[in-house]
Order: C-alpha cells, then structure tokens, then sequence
C-alpha cells in the first residue's frame, strides 16, 4: 500500500487506529454479555466501556504518541493483542482484569477482519457502481454508433461502440454480484477460545458480539475462522481486478495511432513524452494494467493459507498483513480510476466509419456465403467462393464488393440488387436493441 495508488476512505481501515478501535469494540461488547450473563459484574462492564472510550478518544487526539506507547510495550511482551490490553487497562482501572476473558487473540484479530474487509467491501462496491453508472451513460450514448468488430485482433463483422461498452457493463454486474457473496462469506465472528469448543468463555457471548458487529456466527472456528473464506474473498478481488485489465486493454488498443478510435482524455498541459511532444499516451490504462496484476498476486498466497496446521498455525499471519491492505486499497484505487477514464473517453465516430470501411467490404463475407447456401450452393463451395474473392480484396486487385459482382459462381445464385442488398450495415446492428434490454432491463 503505498500513497500514490491509495485513496484515503480505504487506506483509513488499515491504520492502526482503526484496528485498536475495533479491538476495543470486541472487548467491550463480549464484556456487555458477560454481564448479561452474570459472569462479570455489570459496574465492571460499565467502567470498561467509560475507559474504553477515553482510551480512543486519547487514541484519536494523538495517534503517533498512543501507538508508540502499545509498540513499546510490545517490544517487551512480543505478542500484539497483549500489548493492546495493557495500554487498555491503563485507561479502564482495576475491572481491566475482565477483559479478554476466556477468548483468545484470535478471536478479537479474526473478527477484526472480517470487520475490516466488511468496510473493504463496501467501499469496493460502491466504485464499481460508479464505473457500471459509467459505463450505462456511455454505452447509451454509443447505442448505435458502428465500428468494426475484431478477433485476434484483425476486422471481424460490424457491431456498435454502445455493444462493447455493454458487454463491460455486464462483466461489472457479475463482479459485483462475486463481491457482495465474498462480502456475505467473510463476515463472520469467532469468540469461540483457544481452540474453538468454548471452553471457557459462554457461546451466547459470541452470538452478542456478532450481532452488535453485524456478523454472522463462525459455524466452526478452532482457533481460526477458516481461510477458504479469505480465499474466495481474495479471489473475486482478482477477478474484478481482470475485468478492469480488460476493459483498459480494450481502450489502449482503441487509441493506438493506426487505430485511434477513442483515447483517454488528454487535459491542458499534460505531457506524453519528455523527448517527442507529439505523443498523447493511454498512461492511464497502462497504468490500471499494472495495478491490476498487483491485486492478483493476492490470490495464490490467500490459497496457501487455506491449509494451516491443526486448529491453527501463524503462517498465515504475515501474508494477510500484506496482501489486505494492498489488494483493497490497489483494486479500490484502480476502480476509481477506471469510472474517470470512461466517464472522460474521448470517442471518434468518424474514425469508426472509416475503419469499418477500410476492407472495401471484406466485413460482411459470411453474409454472402450463407446467402449462396440458401440460394443452393453447398456450404464447402460458398466458403471456398467467397474465400478466393475474399483473399483477391485483401491483395489490394479490387474491392470485395467489386469482386463478387465481377464473379459468375456468385452471380449464377445472387441477383445484383440482392449482391448489393448484403452489405448493408444495419443487418448487423439491427438486433442492439435486444442486447441492451438483456444487459440494461
């Protein structure tokens, strides 16, 4: 997680602030319901919310001289929550004794993150809304201007630059479609003790601590909540990660110079190259490529830390600390910055046409061939016909129009009128409407 690809309101959940605040929230609550139970007494509960919250509120007044203060008594207990707990105690007196009473650390560090990758989540869902309301405004808006379409990058057939910004917008509804059910799988508690059986702490106590964080209950815990939660959590990251990758490939081939069909926006005064002043670079999606290989990466390292030893081991420990803060930050990052390149896509409708003319007709060759077969011709004679024509264009003799009027195999079957009556663009786009009310409603 580094500044340059963060964004505040995300970068904020993985500040220690923020983690000590949700400590803290567990402690208290799991307290509240040991109260309610009769385990602790109730003035002790009371008395570790009171110093609880001057504990956060000197906690937000001076972040840097309250850290320093838990990284000190760290460095001599070698065990994070601990030293947590001991700066707690200095706010909260003599009922500091009841807290973290029969949980274990795993307990308050799991469901702080499941809370943290909860807010994650959110924030995740609410940029890709961002970039599908993009998207809409802009797939509307280029319903039904044509351009060619490619495979394998060469001229395919006609479709419209309103279908392709249609067909992102989908891949953005399933991707968030994937992170509302990773959302839905993270979130869940543990205050469940040493290895999961509620040996010593009441189950009713993690039940009110869920509720009051809105989590749902950890089936079965161990020590852990179990990491193929994570994993699935990780892995629809990636996949929206690829969809950004996908959508920002499109665009830099759009702006390639033999092609420049649409371009990222180009504003005043900004540079494309420090020795050729012509230049006008797709450095934003260039930039959204990068930066999603990096949310990948998380993938496999939350995989490997699916298999832990026993009811838990700590090597999962190390990867998370990394791989959380920087795939939500990055994806969040590159999702903002996607919305902004299509809400500001510079589009050329003319280049489109022109693009789309370019082959002299070679775009609608299937149309012939399969009017030849409905005319009689077999299906191995239309393609071979149509082919040799097809293959004359591309060798620059004559334009794939002039070709097969000028061809008797093909003219023996298709009237001129009916020859001509294929090449008509709106053939192909004439069922766009229907595409849009099976993405769109």
């Amino acid at each position: 997680m580094i500044p340059r690809y963060s964004r505040p309101q995300m970068a904020a959940i993985w500040v220690p602030e923020n983690r000590f605040r949700i400590w803290f929230e567990i402690e208290a609550h799991a307290c509240e319901a040991m109260a309610g139970l009769g385990i602790i007494p109730k003035d002790a509960a009371q008395a570790i919310w009171e110093g609880g919250k001057k504990a956060m509120a000197a906690l937000k007044a001076d972040p840097k001289g309250n850290i320093e203060k838990i990284d000190a008594i760290e460095r001599v207990t070698k065990h994070d929550v601990i030293a947590f707990t001991t700066w707690l105690g200095e706010f909260i007196g003599p009922a500091s004794r009841f807290v973290h009473q029969g949980v274990t650390s795993s307990d308050i560090l799991d469901t702080t993150f499941a809370v943290q990758l909860s807010q994650a989540a959110d924030f995740l869902i609410e940029d890709v809304d961002r970039l599908m309301a993009a998207l809409k405004k802009r797939a509307f808006e280029f319903k039904d201007t044509p351009t060619i379409g490619r495979s394998h990058g060469i001229h395919a057939e006609p479709t419209t630059f309103g279908v392709k910004l249609a067909g992102h917008y989908a891949a953005f509804a399933r991707n968030r479609a994937r992170l509302l059910a990773a959302r839905a799988e993270i979130a869940t508690c543990a205050i469940s003790g040493a290895v999961g059986t509620f040996a010593n702490i009441d189950p009713r106590v993690e039940e009110h601590v869920a509720k009051a964080l809105g989590l749902a209950i950890e089936p079965v815990s161990t020590q852990v909540i179990p990491r193929d939660r994570h994993a699935a959590f990780f892995a629809a990251l990636a996949v929206a990660a690829a969809s950004i990758e996908n959508l920002a490939t499109e665009i830099r081939h759009l702006q390639r110079t033999e092609v420049r069909e649409a371009e990222e926006f180009f504003s005043e005064g900004q540079k494309g190259s420090s020795a050729m002043p012509h230049k006008r670079n797709p450095v934003l999606t260039e930039n959204l490529t990068g930066l999603s290989r990096v949310v990948r990466s998380a993938v496999v390292p939350a995989l490997e830390d699916v298999t832990l030893w026993h009811e838990r081991d700590i090597s999962h420990s190390s990867v998370e600390r990394y791989i959380a803060p920087d795939a939500t930050v990055t994806l969040d990052f590159a999702l903002g910055r996607a919305a902004s390149v299509v809400e500001q896509l510079v589009v050329y409708p003319e280049r489109m046409k022109g693009n789309l003319d370019a082959l002299g007709g070679l775009v609608f060759s299937q149309r012939v061939m399969l009017a030849l077969t409905q005319k009689g011709m077999s299906r191995e004679e239309a393609y071979a016909t149509v082919q040799r024509n097809a293959m004359d264009a591309w060798r620059g003799n004559a334009s794939f129009l002039a070709l097969c009027r000028a061809d008797k195999d093909i003219r023996q079957f298709l009237s001129d009128d009916e020859l001509m009556g294929l090449f008509d663009l709106r053939y192909h786009t004439r069922h766009v409407d229907t595409i849009f009310k099976r993405v769109f409603g």
